[in-house]
């Protein structure tokens, strides 16, 4: 990969919208159900997959600041927006399923090698960057928001949508450099985990009310589909279905029994 990709490694970022983003989501591994971090959080049984909040409306960030998350909620929803569809990315929760994610394993770069020399080289030498995804975050939306200022006198969460989505187009293609981050980096970083977010399962805090699943037809985790073996054509009737929940690990009750 070279040193203008991100974590994880995926194909090119599609246009911004719904359909584009629908149709890369049906290619992206990582996404039906498990997250990078939740799995490995399922091999290693340090964390267990927290319950969603009943509104994502509600939600308190753990990892990004309240600026911070403010401007996750704005460009994420650029990236997912509500339409006809279904949900916007804020409404299904992926703002607060990102943030959870930064408290992981995942979020941290403790599930691949981090250490130097970082080459520019094909996608077969794998990720090539000094930088976490926590580091692309807490590096990138500061001098984003200073960008906006100087050019608008306003911060990208307050910006029109048109103008929010010319900031993502540049930052797409590396038009828009973040200090030493390279901007197709970070926004192939926020696309990844806005579709993640999206079409997890609901344990981590995106898909609320599971209706990414909803808007693919997809059952969810649902163990025993034999009464609908062989039935070409046929519609498939019921709901999708999440795991069982488990303790939240980001509750005080939880912390206090794992101590």
């Amino acid at each position: 990969m070279t040193s203008s990709s991100s974590p994880p490694s995926h194909d090119a970022p599609a246009p911004l919208s719904r359909r584009g983003f629908m149709g890369g989501a049906a290619s992206l591994s990582s996404i039906p159900l498990l997250s990078h971090a939740a799995r490995a959080d399922e091999k290693d049984g340090k964390q267990q997959p927290a319950p969603p909040d009943d509104d994502p409306a509600h939600y308190r960030p753990v990892f990004f600041s309240a600026e911070e998350y403010l401007f996750l909620c704005h460009a994420c929803e650029r990236i997912f927006p509500q339409d006809e569809n279904g949900p916007g990315a804020q409404a299904l929760g992926v703002p607060r399923f990102i943030d959870r994610q930064m408290t992981t394993p995942y979020g941290r770069g403790d599930l691949w090698y981090m250490k130097a020399p970082f080459v520019n080289g094909p996608p077969e030498l794998g990720y090539q960057l000094p930088y976490s995804p926590q580091d692309l975050y807490r590096g990138a939306i500061t001098p984003i928001n200073t960008h906006c200022l100087m050019l608008h006198d306003a911060v990208f969460a307050a910006l029109s949508p048109q103008w929010q989505d010319e900031v993502l187009h540049a930052l797409e293609d590396n038009r828009l450099h973040l200090n030493d981050i390279p901007g197709a980096a970070f926004f192939e970083q926020l696309r990844t985990n806005t579709l993640e977010g999206a079409f997890s399962d609901p344990a981590y805090g995106g898909n609320h009310n599971m209706a990414g699943w909803k808007m693919m037809d997809f059952p969810g985790a649902r163990a025993d589909f034999m009464d609908w073996i062989n039935q070409d054509g046929a519609r498939y009737p019921l709901s999708p279905v999440g795991m069982p929940p488990k303790p939240d690990p980001y509750s005080a009750s939880f912390q206090n029994e794992e101590g």
